[in-house]
């Protein structure tokens, strides 16, 4: 049973990492796309509760999504919960990171947002230790390398 366990967070934190990375990478690449980066030079320097309302915009946007997926799933569509959940997910890890990534200096002079960071980092952190030994982390922590190096070289 521990085996199982440990086997389903290895998955469940691979996934996390994965979408976190390459969601973060998409938002980048669609920020260049639409000409955005004006707007994330001036977001990346904006005061601090200006960043922290850029922040919480994207949960309030996804916030609704979720609440219909559930219901959904709550009045027998479980199909179409589930799936409108993960496609809630995926938005809201897209929107999320990428604005992370351009508002973390700022966030991070909230005393309250760098405890909860740092809460959530030592969570992943003892998540990955947890499963770092497991065959499945190791076997896919190889192929993610691998990918990365082919990218990388092309």
């Amino acid at each position: 049973m521990k085996k199982l366990l440990l086997s389903l967070l290895a998955i469940i934190v691979l996934i996390e990492e994965f979408l976190w990375e390459l969601l973060t990478f998409l938002g980048g690449k669609l920020a260049k796309i639409l000409r955005l980066e004006k707007f994330e030079a001036w977001l990346s320097k904006t005061p601090p509760y200006i960043a922290l309302l850029a922040f919480i915009i994207p949960i309030l946007v996804v916030l609704p999504i979720n609440l219909f997926a559930f219901w959904l799933m709550a009045v027998g569509c479980v199909i179409r919960g589930v799936t409108l959940e993960i496609l809630a997910k995926l938005l809201g890890t897209f929107l999320i990171a990428r604005v992370f990534a351009l508002t973390r200096n700022q966030l991070m002079t909230f005393l309250w947002f760098t405890k909860l960071y740092n809460t959530i980092i030592k969570w992943v952190n003892w998540a990955h230790e947890v499963v770092s030994h497991t065959k499945i982390y190791q076997v896919t922590k190889e192929i993610k390398a691998k990918i990365k190096n082919l990218i990388n070289t092309h």
